[in-house]
C-alpha cells in the first residue's frame, strides 16, 4: 500500500479530505497521512481510540512517534493526557488502551537505529520559551541527527518572514488556523512540505502548531 508516497510533492490533508479506515483491532481507525507499506509501515498516521478499546501487545520495530491530541491514553508504562508527546524506540513494546477515548498523531518506522531514548514530555505545564520575535513562541520536544521536534505558537496577526525546509517539514495545526501563499489550514490539518521547498507563514486568528523538520531529505 502506497498512500501520499511521493515525498518530492508537497502534501495537505484538511479535516474531511481523507476517510477513516477501520484497523485490524476493532474500535480503532485510522486516518492514513501518508504509509509505505501494509500493517508492517513506513506510516503517519490519525488513530482514533473509541471509548473502552485497546490494541493488543507489540513491539515497535521501527520505533513510534506519538502526540496525543485528544483524550487519555495508556499502556502499561503510564497515563498520557492531551498534549503528551512520547517517544518509543526501535524494539520497545506496549499494549496501549484507553478508558474514554482518543486521538493519537502517530509515526512509525521512522526512528534512527542510534535514536535509543525513550521520550515523555507533558506538553501542557510545558515551558515555552520567545523564538526570535514578538508573538512567536516554542516548545522543544525532540533533536536528533538533524531532525527537530517542536511546538509553535503564533499570536494572531502573525507574518513571519520567509523559511527554507532544505530537508522538509511537517505540521499538524492543533488548534486556530495557520497559513502561506499556498492556502490556509485549520485545526486538524496535516501539511508536508518536502526539501528544498519555501514558504511565507502567517496566522491571521493565532495557532499552535506540530512541526518536524529535517527529517525528509532521505526518503
Amino acid at each position: 500500500m502506497q498512500v501520499r508516497a511521493d515525498f518530492s510533492r508537497k502534501e495537505v490533508v484538511r479535516p474531511g479530505d481523507a476517510e477513516w479506515v477501520a484497523s485490524p483491532q476493532k474500535g480503532v481507525d485510522r486516518l492514513m497521512l501518508d504509509r509505505i507499506g501494509d500493517e508492517i509501515a513506513r506510516a503517519t498516521t490519525l488513530v482514533r481510540f473509541e471509548p473502552g478499546s485497546f490494541f493488543p501487545h507489540h513491539v515497535h520495530g521501527g520505533g513510534e512517534e506519538v502526540l496525543v491530541v485528544e483524550g487519555l491514553f495508556e499502556d502499561e508504562h503510564g497515563r498520557y493526557p492531551a498534549g503528551t508527546y512520547l517517544r518509543d524506540p526501535i524494539g520497545s513494546s506496549h499494549t496501549p488502551f484507553t478508558k474514554d477515548g482518543c486521538l493519537l498523531f502517530v509515526k512509525l518506522w521512522q526512528f534512527s537505529p542510534k535514536d535509543v531514548a525513550r521520550v515523555v514530555i507533558e506538553t501542557k505545564p510545558g515551558e515555552w520559551m520567545r523564538a526570535g520575535r514578538d508573538g512567536m513562541a516554542v516548545l522543544p520536544l525532540h533533536d536528533f541527527e538533524g531532525e527537530s521536534t517542536y511546538l509553535i505558537r503564533l499570536a494572531p496577526g502573525l507574518r513571519l518572514e520567509r523559511n527554507t525546509h532544505p530537508a522538509g517539514e511537517e505540521i499538524l495545526v492543533l488548534d486556530g488556523a495557520f497559513s502561506d501563499e499556498h492556502g490556509d489550514y485549520p485545526a486538524g490539518t496535516w501539511i508536508r512540505d518536502p526539501a528544498g521547498s519555501e514558504h511565507t507563514p502567517y496566522s491571521t486568528s493565532g495557532c499552535t502548531l506540530f512541526v518536524k523538520a529535517g527529517h525528509l531529505a532521505k526518503v
